[in-house]
C-alpha cells in the first residue's frame, strides 16, 4: 500500500485515502471537498491528522497513510500503514461501545469518552498495511 503522495484523495468506491508518513516536514492540505465535505489533511513522520468541516475525524502518532476511510452511522473502517506502532485516535458518537476489529481479530470492545474519541493501538512496521474496522454495538 503506497503512501498518498497528493496528501489526500477520492478512491473510486467512494471512500477517500490521505497521508503520507515519509515526509520530513509537515504538509497540508485544506478544502478539499468529498460528497458535500470539505476536509483538511496534515502529515508528515510524526503525525497524520483529518478533518472534516473544521471537526476531528482522525489522528495517528507517529504518522500514517490511510487508505480506504470509509465513515458509517455505525463505525468505520480503513486500511492502515506507517513505519512503527501508532496510537489512533478516531471521533466517533459520544458515551457508545464499539468492537474493534484489527485484520479481522476482534481487538475487544471500547466506549468512546464524552467527546466521543476512541483511541488504539496498531501494530504497524516492515512495508504491511492493517485493515481496522470499529463496529457500533
Amino acid at each position: 500500500m503506497p503512501v498518498v503522495n497528493e496528501l489526500i484523495r477520492k478512491e473510486a468506491d467512494g471512500t477517500i485515502s490521505f497521508g503520507d508518513y515519509s515526509l520530513e516536514s509537515k504538509s497540508k492540505l485544506e478544502d478539499f471537498e468529498h460528497n458535500g465535505d470539505l476536509y483538511k489533511v496534515k502529515t508528515f513522520k510524526e503525525i497524520t491528522k483529518l478533518e472534516r468541516n473544521g471537526m476531528f475525524v482522525y489522528e495517528s502518532v507517529p504518522g500514517t497513510s490511510v487508505n480506504n476511510l470509509k465513515v458509517t452511522d455505525n463505525g468505520m473502517e480503513f486500511k492502515v500503514e506507517g513505519t512503527e506502532d501508532s496510537q489512533i485516535t478516531v471521533e466517533l458518537e459520544p458515551e457508545s461501545e464499539y468492537k474493534i476489529y484489527i485484520d479481522d481479530t476482534n481487538a475487544g470492545k471500547m466506549k468512546t469518552n464524552l467527546g466521543g474519541k476512541l483511541v488504539l493501538s496498531v501494530e504497524l512496521g516492515g512495508g504491511n498495511a492493517s485493515d481496522v474496522k470499529i463496529v457500533k454495538l
